[in-house]
């Protein structure tokens, strides 16, 4: 007599198993892939440079500055996704460029320190699937009022980002650079990190991984112009999970603002079904 279920070869698994293969960005209910063609997202940036000593410090096993010490602050704003049956969430991530050199392999990119979402399924898919630093905060629309435009972070009530945008102008994408730090060749690492159940402290899983430059999507507008980022320091009772990722980026210094811009595409393949570990 059967008293299990079994796992279904070339299927994709998250908890909770015991449904059978579970549908998400990589995985549509007939097990293949989606079709991207009509989602769309906005991306809203402020860089600015660092000290390099900073940003050593955060860097996980095997990894190193590439390049100038440049942090990038992003809000983005998916619509259309095939994968939540046309909904949409937003994000904010901040990223280094990094180079990794492992054993096997080695790679250069734009290491995600982390990345806040505001619905949990990206944030489990990414997390487990991808190895992506994902955790949750609330990330109302954009605000654009007489050519500056305001994007925000808070977490229950209590707000600890602002980047606010001004002198936008169009961007001549053949001259303009709208992201002027090193040139990462479109690559984006990750350090994936999961706890070992009943051993606290000690690894489950502890490697890095590299998301391939993504398939491009048509640019139908780009901006760049000025702006600022504003980090308000939380306590442990503001933000209890959170309060030192906060702080810690806002302790960074700031040597030299290095310019915002904004992005709209439509488009391309971001399903990240190529993401690899690297060793």
């Amino acid at each position: 007599m059967k008293m299990a279920y079994e796992f279904l070869a070339n299927r994709m698994y998250r908890m909770p198993t015991h449904f059978g293969p579970t549908l998400g960005p990589r995985h549509n209910p007939d097990g293949g892939r989606y079709d991207w063609s009509d989602h769309e997202f906005d991306a809203v940036s402020a860089y600015f440079l660092s000290e390099r000593s900073a940003l050593e410090a955060l860097l996980p096993p095997g990894f190193e500055l590439y390049g100038d010490p440049v942090v990038k602050v992003t809000f983005a704003y998916l619509r259309n996704l095939p994968w939540l049956a046309g909904r949409g969430y937003n994000t904010l991530g901040v990223n280094v460029p990094a180079r990794y050199k492992g054993k096997v392999d080695e790679a250069i990119g734009s290491l995600c320190l982390v990345l806040w979402e505001n619905m949990a399924d990206p944030i489990i898919t990414g997390r487990e699937e991808l190895g992506v630093a994902k955790i949750y905060c609330d990330l109302p629309p954009p605000r654009v009022v007489a050519g500056r435009m305001n994007c925000e972070a808070s977490w229950y009530g209590f707000r600890f980002l602002d980047m606010d945008l001004g002198g936008l102008r169009d961007a001549d994408l053949a001259k303009d650079r709208l992201d002027p730090g090193p040139d990462t060749q479109g690559n984006l690492l990750h350090y994936k990190y999961m706890p070992k159940t009943g051993e606290w402290g000690t690894a489950a899983i502890a490697h890095a991984a590299l998301s391939p430059s993504l398939t491009a999507g048509e640019v139908v507008g780009a901006k760049i112009g000025t702006g600022s980022i504003r980090f308000q320091r939380p306590t442990w009772e503001d933000m209890p999970t959170q309060f030192r990722i906060v702080n810690t980026l806002a302790d960074l210094p700031v040597v030299k603002s290095l310019g915002t811009s904004t992005i709209t595409v439509r488009g391309g393949n971001f399903d990240l079904y190529n993401q690899r570990a690297l060793s």
